[in-house]
């Protein structure tokens, strides 16, 4: 038997070559203008991050951190959100904050992009990366089209429809898009859980989204924030958040999602104050490549003024289950842009507890994580 040795990250680096313009990117990571931190939380990214980064684009030694794989992962959580990349954002949001901050996950499928003192939302993200697609060599010819998973925001539903593409809704789980991206019908494709990917793979891909995120500024030579506030400018700005509830007893959240079911069946139409219901549904999928069905896949209810609640229960572990409430308010005025979240999402968080009785049934008075 022979056996062949080969070296996955001189192969990645080479497949990544052959889709961004790697010469742009390195003219501007090495400019000493432009500042990166990439926090590869030493999960697998690190190798990647740094023979790209810093051997191939020139970025400086030491724009990776936490590089160096570990099987503890230093002790920390290797997963990309304001949480528990908590080094990152210190670094992000400090003192002196260098311009582009992004991290990766255990298994280097999922991304966090950051700015100087700028987050950008995974929903955010893969709507930009749709929009300025044209600017990156592999994507110059256009996008065959986008999909989304169900709970991720509706931001880049209005990107497609600009470029005049198809943008297919999912339920959440990556093999959804597997079977889109087989058959030829998307180029990119994301969730709201921080992961994004292309047709270059059948998986999330971290290290991807950021060498994309890097192509578009070195082209567009402008700053995180001013490209996504100028995103908005052009399609809205779509507020969004993620509220979670974990360990909820399984007896109350399946009561409270029966609940739901039953009620949407006539929530047509309704008002509650200021929001009317223009549609009310338990999402269902039919997958027009293998023609399985996926039902029950959460609670959506969209309001006539774009905005939308939705709630899914994951896990019914021993510790019971958690639920997912996902809250989002799209906002066209770009004098309204630069609200807080949170703030902007208010009133949509009160009626969410008003439709689901979330503190009766819970007894929450608050969610246990907000993202």
């Amino acid at each position: 038997m022979k056996v062949e040795v080969i070296d996955s990250v001189t192969d990645y680096a080479a497949l990544m070559e052959s889709i961004f313009d790697f010469n742009q990117i390195q003219q501007f990571a090495s400019s000493g203008q432009f500042r990166i931190c990439m926090d590869s939380l030493h999960a697998v990214t690190g190798p990647y991050a740094k023979a790209i980064l810093e051997r191939r684009l020139n970025a400086p030694a030491g724009t990776v951190v936490n590089g160096e794989p570990l099987e503890d992962f230093g002790g920390g959580h290797p997963d990309p959100n304001l949480v528990y990349a908590h080094d990152l954002v210190a670094i992000m949001f400090g003192d002196n904050a260098p311009d582009f901050g992004a991290a990766s996950d255990g298994d280097g499928d999922r991304n966090m992009i950051l700015g100087n003192h700028f987050f950008v939302t995974p929903s955010d993200s893969l709507a930009v990366l749709a929009a300025n697609a044209n600017l990156v060599p592999g994507y110059r010819s256009g996008l065959a089209g986008v999909a989304r998973s169900m709970p991720t925001s509706q931001a880049v539903d209005r990107v497609a429809e600009n470029l005049g593409i198809d943008c297919y809704e999912t339920p959440t789980g990556w093999k959804f898009f597997g079977n889109l991206l087989d058959a030829g019908k998307v180029t990119l494709c994301g969730e709201e859980s921080f992961g994004t990917g292309s047709d270059h793979v059948r998986e999330k891909d971290g290290l991807w989204a950021v060498l994309f995120w890097l192509n578009i500024l070195a082209v567009r030579q402008q700053s995180v924030e001013a490209i996504v506030k100028e995103h908005w400018q052009t399609y809205g700005r779509n507020y969004y958040s993620r509220h979670d509830y974990e360990e909820v007893a399984s007896e109350p959240a399946n009561q409270l999602m029966a609940n739901l079911r039953s009620a949407v069946k006539e929530m047509k139409g309704q008002e509650f104050g200021q929001y009317e219901v223009a549609y009310a549904d338990d999402f269902s999928y039919r997958d027009s490549i293998d023609s399985s069905v996926s039902e029950k896949q959460g609670i959506r209810i969209g309001f006539t003024d774009g905005s939308r609640i939705v709630f899914r229960l994951s896990g019914t572990g021993t510790k019971g289950a958690t639920l997912r409430v996902y809250l989002e308010s799209y906002e066209p005025d770009p004098t309204r842009h630069d609200v807080e979240t949170q703030t902007a999402l208010a009133p949509l968080i009160d009626l969410a507890d008003e439709i689901a009785q979330i503190k009766a049934l819970t007894g929450r008075d608050r969610p246990t994580v907000i993202t």
